[in-house]
């Protein structure tokens, strides 16, 4: 759909608080990408978009954190769940309803336990340390509404590849 390239952290943040400016109820948005791509720093630049104001960190060990905003924001990460039945510890499902925006890291990882609606950001190495290709693509309908707005917003980081 859309690749960016974001050349460091704070970029990558400026990028995520953007795509949150269009976020709205039940959003889910999947981070996809090698340990250290940018995945939490996305999150962190996404949740503070949302007027989080407490420190965003991994939650690697406690599988799922919500954070007050205009929106909660659940903050996911999936990375050590082995097997699709410890999906259902997550209680995705409850996650999804209200006023809630759920980011999941290693997302792709559960892919066939989850909605088939839902934005996929995908984080690539790029060739300077803090440099990352973005590639952002959609599943089902609720982004495809959204699709021409997300492009102009994200245009200042758009990298024909």
């Amino acid at each position: 759909m859309f690749n960016a390239r974001t050349k460091s952290v704070e970029e990558t943040q400026a990028l995520a608080a953007c795509i949150a400016e269009l976020a709205i109820a039940k959003d889910l948005l999947l981070l996809v990408g090698d340990l250290g791509a940018g995945k939490t720093a996305f999150t962190k630049g996404f949740g503070k978009s949302l007027g989080v104001t407490e420190p965003i960190t991994s939650p690697t060990f406690t599988l799922a954190k919500s954070y007050s905003g205009r929106l909660t924001l659940n903050h996911l990460d999936v990375y050590r769940i082995e097997d699709l039945e410890e999906v259902r510890d997550l209680a995705l499902p409850e996650l999804l309803e209200g006023e809630t925006v759920t980011l999941i890291e290693w997302g792709d990882q559960i892919v066939p336990s989850i909605p088939q609606n839902y934005l996929e950001i995908r984080f690539e190495y790029g060739q300077e340390d803090d440099e990352r290709t973005v590639r952002i693509s959609h599943v089902g309908p609720s982004w495809q509404q959204r699709v021409e707005e997300l492009e102009e917003i994200l245009s200042e980081w758009s990298s024909d590849q």
